[in-house]
């Protein structure tokens, strides 16, 4: 049985993580605003300020929650202020999950002080990962993989220091020839060609990359160069997503309770009370709605938590981390959407954050594996069926 009563240390963290979200949301109009705008230096140190104090209180002396788990909780409380404008001072990417999930004791040395993005989408491939064209050929005499492809909405492409590009040893083998290198900035040949105007999450660059002849050394790969029988051969590839769709997920529980309290709170203004000790049948329209949010909203929570917990335990989580990735997106896109719809003109209007936020939280049911592609997971889970039984 899982327990999720939270120790005193994690919620004094959680309170002064609070804090640094209050400061981020202090800025999230301006850099919504401003897309692609450098992060001023003096307001990183600020956000980095933030963190170091939550980080300090997790480290006294005394118990703490699940290290995994206490990071789905800080993220969740740090997205309620900006899901993505927190990462301007984060020393850590979607790539960094790859490397700690799948990297060597050395690789990790290698390369766990830089900012990895991931970069997996193509124009022509999505979802569907076994349609992959970008390719790394090992050079023989020098000893080095030689990549060629492009990829499209990368998340940090042009922050990042180095990229995790996912790439096919041999198109004709599938999914189970598809491999991760690590290819940083400097290397000849990787190119950012564009940066991408969004709906939402705009204090984030996502940019296009290009991969022309770059040479990486041999031991830049993640893993096993071997080629296994495809229902192997992605096994430590895909682990990254099991780490990374819980940590999605918590970005949008923190940006739908957001949206959730403050329309609450000015529902309040206005003289509207949420009782929860009355029967269904006496309350309002608009209470019912409000109470059924707050109901899915944990509901979706306690699916991510779940997977978090799982893996602190070190307990294979691929449904779970699914089931929550996919209730979470769809909860979160529909409070925000009701959340405009019941503050009126001033909810659609840029002076309150609720429309920011409506925009900002449909990412989460697209990215990591959109919706559909999580609950075709947990139906191949439950009924025990292939990908080709089941599409």
């Amino acid at each position: 049985m899982i327990d999720f009563s939270l120790t005193p240390k994690t919620l004094k963290a959680l309170k002064s993580a609070k804090e640094g979200a209050d400061y981020l949301r202090s800025l999230s109009r301006y850099y919504d605003e401003h897309e692609h705008a450098e992060v001023k230096a003096e307001e990183i140190a600020k956000m980095r300020e933030h963190t170091a104090r939550t980080n300090a209180i997790l480290a006294e002396p005394g118990p703490g929650d699940g290290g995994f788990l206490t990071l789905i909780l800080l993220t969740e409380e740090q997205s309620t202020g900006d899901p993505m404008l927190g990462g301007a001072a984060s020393t850590t990417g979607l790539g960094n999950a790859a490397i700690m999930a799948v990297a060597t004791p050395e690789q990790k040395q290698r390369f766990g002080h830089l900012f990895c993005a991931m970069a997996i989408t193509e124009p022509g491939c999505g979802s569907d990962t076994a349609a992959i064209t970008t390719t790394a050929k090992l050079d023989p005499e020098t000893n080095e993989w030689v990549l060629n492809g492009e990829k499209i909405f990368v998340t940090s492409g042009k922050r990042c220091e180095a990229v995790v590009v996912w790439a096919t040893l041999d198109k004709s083998k599938g999914r189970a020839a598809i491999k991760s290198f690590v290819v940083e900035k400097f290397r000849p040949g990787i190119t950012v060609t564009k940066l991408e105007h969004k709906l939402g999450i705009r204090a984030s660059d996502t940019a296009s990359i290009v991969l022309e002849d770059c040479r990486i050394p041999y031991d830049n790969i993640l893993g096993t160069p071997e080629i296994k029988e495809a229902k192997s051969g992605q096994a430590g590839v895909f682990a990254t997503f099991d780490a990374t769709r819980p940590a999605v997920a918590s970005m949008a529980l923190g940006v739908a309770r957001a949206a959730l309290e403050f329309t609450k709170e000015k529902l309040e203004e206005a003289g509207l009370t949420f009782p929860y000790d009355r029967k269904i049948h006496s309350l309002t329209a608009v209470q019912k709605e409000i109470l059924d949010m707050e109901a899915n909203l944990e509901a979706a929570r306690l699916l991510v938590w779940q997977s978090a917990a799982m893996m602190d335990k070190g307990l294979r989580n691929s449904l779970e981390a699914s089931m929550g990735k996919a209730k979470a997106g769809r909860v979160a896109t529909l409070i925000c959407q009701r959340c405009v719809a019941l503050l009126g003109p001033l909810g659609y209007s840029r002076e309150w954050l609720v429309e920011k936020w409506m925009r900002d939280c449909k990412i989460n049911d697209i990215f990591e594996g959109t919706g559909q592609i999580q609950m075709l997971i947990v139906c191949r889970h439950i009924l025990g069926f292939t990908r080709h039984q089941l599409k």
